[in-house]
Order: C-alpha cells, then sequence, then structure tokens
C-alpha cells in the first residue's frame, strides 16, 4: 500500500478513507469545504511530523497542514493529498518561572489558556477557543490583549519547525532568525511549527467585560461615539463594534428576535471593578437592547463566541480589509453595504488598533505596517448552498467598494477563500512581501508548503 511505509514510522494513526475517523478527521470549520486527503496522519510527536514531510516530498504529494482547522478558506484539508493533523499534539507547559509557555503545534487557545490561567498568567489568543494557536498566531492573531501586548505573533519567542528536506530546526532571536521574523505574520509558509515558545503576561482573575447591545438603525449615531471613546481609551481596553442579527433563540428575549444590532463588545486587560468604571461610557449612549456586560475571568471570555461559531455546520466566506480611518463618510459606506447583507446569520466588525499592536515597528515582524487605526472584517455566514453565490457576490462587492478607504492590505487569517493573484502580496506590501519571499527561497525553495497564503520562492516569483 502507498502509505505502509508511513504508517509503520508513525506513533500516531495514519487515516485513509473508509477507515473509521477518516470522515470526522477531514472536517474543519467552515462547512463549505469538503475535501477528501489520500491521508490523514494523525501525528504525536516531531518526529512523525518529520516521516510525513519525507514522505510527502519524496511521492510528489500536497500537503495540508492542520491545527485548530479554523481557517475560512480551508486550508487544512486538501484533495488527494497528505494531511498533516497536528491536534494530538496539544500539550501546554508553563515555565516554573511563569514568563513564558511552550505550547506544542496542534494545541488550540482553549488548551493555552487551561494550562496559564490558573497561575494567573495568558498570552495574546483569539476570540473563539477552539482555534488552533499555530493559525492564528502565524498569521497575526488579534484577540482581546492586543492592546496591552500585542498581537499572538508579537508573542511568539521562538518555535521548532520541520523544515521540507526533513530537518527539524530552531528559529529564535539568536537562531535562524530570518525564520522566527517570517513566523510572525507569513503564515504556514516555511515549515511545521512543531513546538511554539510563548511570552505569558499577568492577567486578573476577572476581567471586565463590557457588551452593550444597541439597535443597529442607531448605527450613524452610536459609531461615531464609540471611535471618540477608543480613540481616548487607554491601552487597557480593546474592543470591536460587531453587526449581527439577534436569532430567535430562548437564550434572548423574544421581542429582541430577528432585530438587527451593533455591539460594542470590549475587554478592560485589568482588574474588573476598574474596567467596569473604564468602560462604563460605551453603556451611556442612549436605549440599549441588551447588555451582556460583566465580570468573568479571562478564560471564560475566550469561551463567549464559542457557540456562534460551530465547526462544520455553517457556511461561511470571510474577507477583510484595512481602513485608513472611521469618519462620517466611511461609516455611511459601511452602513450602506451592511443593510444589503442576505444572511441574518452575518456577522461583521469594525476592529480598533491602537496600543502595543502600533508601537511594533513595520520591519520587525512579517505582519508588516501597523498603522492602520480600524480593520473592516465581512464575516458572511449562511445554511444552504443554495445560497452560496447571493453571500458571496455581496461580501465581494461591499469588500470592493470599501477599498476606497482602505489601506491596501488585509488580514491574511480572513482571506476569502484565498482567491485573487495578488491576494498575498497585497497583504503583506511589497518590502515585505520581497523580503519574505527570500526567506520561503532559503527553507522551502521548492514550494513544498503551499496550502496556504502562498509566498512564492524568489526564484519563482514572476
Amino acid at each position: 500500500m502507498a502509505f505502509d511505509s508511513l504508517r509503520s514510522a508513525m506513533r500516531g494513526e495514519l487515516l485513509e478513507p473508509g477507515t473509521p475517523g477518516y470522515d470526522d478527521a477531514r472536517v474543519v470549520w467552515n462547512g463549505m469545504i469538503n475535501r477528501r486527503p489520500a491521508a490523514i496522519a494523525r501525528c504525536r510527536n516531531a518526529s512523525d511530523v518529520v516521516a510525513c514531510i519525507n514522505h510527502g516530498r519524496d511521492n510528489g504529494l500536497a500537503i495540508a497542514l492542520r491545527s485548530g482547522g479554523h481557517n475560512v478558506a480551508g486550508y487544512a484539508v486538501c484533495d488527494g493529498g497528505l494531511m498533516i493533523d497536528l491536534s494530538l499534539m496539544n500539550a501546554v507547559r508553563v515555565a516554573p518561572t511563569l514568563d513564558h509557555a511552550n505550547i506544542e503545534g496542534g494545541a488550540t487557545w482553549g488548551d493555552v489558556d487551561a494550562a496559564t490561567t490558573p497561575f494567573g498568567r495568558a498570552t495574546p489568543g483569539g476570540l473563539i477557543s477552539a482555534t488552533g494557536v499555530a493559525g492564528l498566531s502565524l498569521s497575526g492573531g488579534i484577540g482581546w490583549l492586543r492592546g496591552t501586548h500585542g498581537l499572538s505573533c508579537d508573542n511568539i519567542i521562538a518555535a521548532d519547525v520541520g523544515l521540507a528536506d526533513g530537518r527539524l530546526v530552531r528559529a529564535s532571536t539568536s537562531e535562524n532568525p530570518d525564520l522566527l521574523w517570517a513566523l510572525k505574520g507569513g503564515g504556514g509558509n516555511f515549515g511545521v511549527v512543531v513546538n511554539f515558545e510563548f511570552r505569558l503576561h499577568p492577567v486578573a482573575a476577572e476581567t471586565m467585560f463590557c457588551a452593550p447591545i444597541y439597535a443597529e438603525e442607531r448605527a450613524a449615531e452610536i459609531l461615531p461615539k464609540w471611535r471618540d471613546y477608543m480613540a481616548a481609551a487607554p491601552d487597557e481596553v480593546s474592543g470591536l463594534a460587531e453587526f449581527s442579527t439577534i436569532p430567535n433563540d430562548p437564550a434572548y428575549p423574544e421581542n429582541t428576535w430577528g432585530r438587527r444590532v451593533v455591539a460594542l463588545a470590549t475587554v478592560y486587560d485589568g482588574p474588573a471593578d476598574k474596567g467596569e468604571r473604564i468602560t462604563m461610557p460605551l453603556r451611556e449612549f442612549g436605549e440599549m437592547l441588551l447588555d451582556f456586560s460583566g465580570a468573568m475571568p479571562y478564560r471564560t471570555l475566550q469561551t463567549l463566541y464559542d457557540a456562534l461559531f460551530p465547526k462544520g455546520r455553517d457556511r461561511c466566506y470571510w474577507k477583510s480589509t484595512y481602513l485608513t480611518g472611521l469618519d462620517d463618510r466611511i461609516i455611511a459606506d459601511i452602513l450602506s453595504g451592511l443593510a444589503k447583507r442576505p444572511s441574518e446569520m452575518t456577522y461583521a466588525s469594525i476592529w480598533k488598533f491602537g496600543g502595543a499592536v502600533q508601537r511594533v515597528p513595520a520591519d520587525a515582524t512579517a505582519f508588516g505596517d501597523r498603522s492602520m487605526p480600524f480593520m473592516f472584517s465581512l464575516d458572511a455566514i449562511w445554511s444552504q448552498a443554495a445560497d452560496d453565490t447571493a453571500n458571496i457576490e455581496w461580501v465581494r462587492k461591499v469588500w470592493n467598494d470599501m477599498q476606497q478607504h482602505s489601506t491596501g492590505r488585509m488580514y491574511l487569517n480572513f482571506p476569502g477563500l484565498g482567491e485573487g493573484d495578488t491576494l498575498v502580496r497585497d497583504a503583506f506590501g511589497a518590502k515585505n512581501y520581497e523580503r519574505l519571499q527570500k526567506v520561503k527561497q532559503k527553507y522551502d525553495p521548492t514550494n513544498l508548503f503551499r496550502l496556504n497564503q502562498n509566498i512564492l520562492p524568489a526564484q519563482a516569483s514572476t
């Protein structure tokens, strides 16, 4: 059999079509994605990963890398190739000094928070606990602690990486520093990260989550107030203005069902009582439809969005763009586009940047320039395949319309389905993209790791 040698070399299991567990293992978060790898390698350790890399390379197989499987483009799974599934490699070890943690490449943010928060520590993650650490961090990582501690990628101290030639190397400030730089925003282009070392930070026993919900028809009034509040807020405040529709669910008052709303979801990184005082103005913009504000442990905060985005259920198409500002004209154009959304399951968010995120120099990480004050994300979600065209076309139209207000770059964790000949180059900017191409040429010259937001090796570029 084609995979007998690989199976015998692995401590983990190798699943092929028809074997128990195969269909469950190939499911990723976006329900639009339905691909069938020739084999799924559920790795247990770094040697399993290296054996998979060697087998895929030597047999000309496409290689997909799965950590949490949350990327909306579905890069974690492929048709006819080898899926390297790291989800069993999810150990998290907190250092006795409590200043850093070693995190295996298949861990989720839920795994990390469970290990670090009992010690009063955290590192910036995302907004959904089932998201993989690797996928989120390697393309940036925007979460609730960004104002005080930056992006997830800013907190990577070092990484152990399986390369295309079968070597296992360390990337740090003293070993392969060019690779460490590239991992901080450059995606899964350079190898398979089997272990991360992340910086840890103190986190309060309880964190203030401020979440007033206002009627969307008042958004033209609310957003300027939110913008001005966020401009003056301290670094400890991180948040977003999020548009959605209240579902017909007993968890919500029946008189709110079907109402389109804007939520000013905000977190204060510090003592909850202080956070409640500082964020209170967000709850004073007139009548609220609902208010989900309250103090809670950071670990609980990190799970609040989990139920809204279940694995494999919904069809999703997400795109993003960085905005030059949020003046009244930009607000009007955002609201005009959102009014036409075809699905009431859709979310759209305006993310505020500042603080520690913007203090990182543009050339310090592959993520690049941090001067953008806001990001606008269009998170179309729907249930039926018959509605694919309407939702995808709506996102693309609004995204194209917003380019007049864009810096020209986008966040590669929200890349649509990865389409567009210049998408990746535009996302990084020309200077950083050229530098990334040189790193790619050094560590993956044949572009073995290409099922991602792909960066072409320097010699293969056109």
